[in-house]
C-alpha cells in the first residue's frame, strides 16, 4: 500500500530496503578506483618478498664493523655489487661486504647496510668510518605484509593506497561490486538543455541545471550516469524516455512529481506497472518526492526546484547508490555544530538548511549560507553542509547546538543522522 507523508529518515530506510547491491565482477586493477571489494584479499606472498636494503651503501656483517670510527676505520673487501632486481651470488664471510643499492636483496650473511656517506666508497676495498648502521637499514621479508595476511577485507572502498596494496600482492583483477548505471530524466516544458542558448538567454526557457547537477552528483557518489534527456509535460514523451531506462539499475527523475495539472510523472510511472511506495515527505525543501519499483528497477522522483533536487539526492539517492555499489555504511555521519545566528523556520516540518560550517578551535560553527528559497542554487554553491532542524522545531537560538551533515564528510554510518 502506498504511503504519504513519511519522514525523511523513514523514506531513506524504505528505499534501502528495496535496493539490492549490484553483482560482483572482476575488473582490471586500474579500473577499480572507487569500487568496493566483494571478497577478502589474502596475500600469496611476503611483502617485501626478501630482505632488502633501505638505502644505498654496503651490506656488511655487523661483527666486522663494530667500533669503526673516523679515527679507526675498518677496511672490508667488496665481493660484489647488488642492484635492485638482481640476485646476490655470494654469502658474506668475515671481512667481506657487498656494494648495494636501495631495494636490492641483502646477501646471506649480512645483517646491516652501512650508508655510503660513512665510507670512502672504495673498491675493491672500502673504508668504513662509522658503526652507527651496524644491524640497521635492512627491511626484513614480510615487514609490510606476511603471506596469508588479509590485505583488504570485503566492503573496502578502493582508493589509491588500496590499489597499490593490491598490486603489491599481484591482484591484477580484484573482485568488486559493479558500479550502478543511474538513469537521469528531467521533465518540464519550460526546461531546455544548453544547446538552446538563445532560448535561455532570452528568458523564454529555463536551463535544465538539474540534469548537469544530478550527473555530477551521481558520479561523485560512484555511479555511472545515463542521461535520458528532457521530457516535456506530456505523458507520451515521459513514457518514451523512461522506456530507454530498463537496462539501468536506478531511475532518477526530476520535476513533474507534484500534483499540478501538468505533473504527469506519477501517473506515467503507475501506468508502467510501478508499485508506488510514497510520493511525499515531511521535510523542507523537497517535500514532493516519489519512490516506487519499476519491476526490478527502483525509481526515485525528485522535485524540480534545484535546491530541493540536490538536498533530496543527498538524503535519499546517494545512500541508495552507495548500497548498490556494495557499501554497508551509506549515510554521511552527522556532526555537532554551534549556531552563530538565530534560526527561525516554518511550517512544522523537518528542515534541512544550507549552512557554512567553519572550524573554530575544537568547535564547529554554522551560519546560514544565505536565503533558503528552494530555487536559489547559489545557496548550495556557498554551503558546505545541511543543518538539520527536527520536525516541529520552529526556531533555534544563537549559540544552540544542532546536527549538520557535511558535504565533504567521508566517514559514513549505517543509520541516517537525520
Amino acid at each position: 500500500m502506498s504511503v504519504e507523508g513519511l519522514s525523511a529518515r523513514e523514506a531513506a530506510q524504505l528505499i534501502l530496503r528495496r535496493v539490492e547491491r549490484e553483482p560482483a565482477l572482476r575488473v582490471p586493477l586500474d579500473d577499480a578506483l572507487g569500487s568496493v571489494l566483494a571478497d577478502d584479499v589474502v596475500s600469496p606472498l611476503d611483502v617485501p618478498a626478501v630482505a632488502n636494503a633501505a638505502m644505498d651503501g654496503y651490506a656488511v656483517r655487523s661483527a666486522d664493523v663494530r667500533g669503526a670510527s673516523v679515527e679507526h676505520p675498518v677496511r672490508l673487501r667488496v665481493v660484489e655489487e647488488i642492484a635492485a632486481g638482481s640476485v646476490p651470488s655470494h654469502t658474506l664471510g668475515p671481512g667481506e661486504c657487498s656494494r648495494i643499492y636501495t631495494g636490492a636483496p641483502v646477501p646471506d650473511g649480512a645483517d646491516g647496510v652501512i650508508r655510503q656517506e660513512d665510507t670512502d666508497q672504495g673498491s675493491p676495498e672500502v673504508s668504513v668510518a662509522s658503526d652507527r648502521d651496524a644491524g640497521s637499514n635492512v627491511r626484513p621479508a614480510g615487514e609490510d605484509i606476511r603471506k596469508g595476511d588479509i590485505v583488504l577485507r570485503a566492503g573496502t572502498e578502493l582508493g589509491a593506497a588500496e590499489l597499490g596494496a593490491l598490486a603489491s600482492v599481484g591482484r591484477a583483477h580484484p573482485l568488486v561490486y559493479r558500479r550502478p548505471r543511474v538513469a537521469i530524466l528531467a521533465t518540464g516544458d519550460e526546461v531546455v538543455d544548453l544547446d538552446q542558448t538563445e532560448e535561455i538567454l532570452s528568458g523564454r526557457k529555463v536551463a535544465s541545471s538539474n540534469s548537469h547537477t544530478l550527473n555530477a552528483l551521481v558520479r561523485q557518489a560512484g555511479g555511472e550516469p545515463v542521461m535520458l534527456g528532457i521530457a516535456g509535460d506530456d505523458p507520451a514523451s515521459i513514457r518514451r524516455r523512461i522506456g530507454t531506462a530498463f537496462d539501468c539499475d536506478l531511475l532518477v527523475t526530476t520535476g513533474g512529481v507534484s500534483v499540478g495539472a501538468h505533473d504527469h510523472l506519477r501517473d506515467v510511472i503507475a501506468s508502467l506497472g510501478a508499485t508506488l511506495e510514497f510520493w511525499r515527505i515531511r521535510m523542507r525543501p523537497g517535500a514532493p518526492v516519489g519512490f516506487g519499483m519499476l519491476g526490478e528497477i527502483p525509481w526515485i522522483g525528485l522535485p524540480g526546484n534545484p535546491v530541493s533536487a540536490m538536498v533530496t539526492f543527498e538524503l535519499l539517492v546517494r545512500p541508495a547508490i552507495r548500497k548498490l555499489m556494495g557499501h554497508d555504511a551509506v549515510f554521511r555521519r552527522g556532526v555537532t555544530v554551534r549556531l552563530m545566528e538565530a534560526v527561525t523556520v516554518k511550517p512544522r516540518l523537518q528542515h534541512f538548511l544550507r549552512v557554512v560550517v567553519t572550524e573554530m578551535g575544537e568547535t564547529l560553527e554554522a551560519r546560514l549560507a544565505g536565503p533558503q528559497g528552494s530555487g536559489m542554487l547559489m545557496s548550495m554553491v556557498r554551503a558546505n553542509a545541511l543543518l538539520v532542524l527536527p520536525e516541529g522545531q520552529l526556531e533555534a537560538p544563537k549559540g544552540a547546538e544542532a546536527t549538520a551533515i557535511l558535504f565533504d564528510e567521508h566517514r559514513h554510518a549505517t543509520a541516517p543522522s537525520f
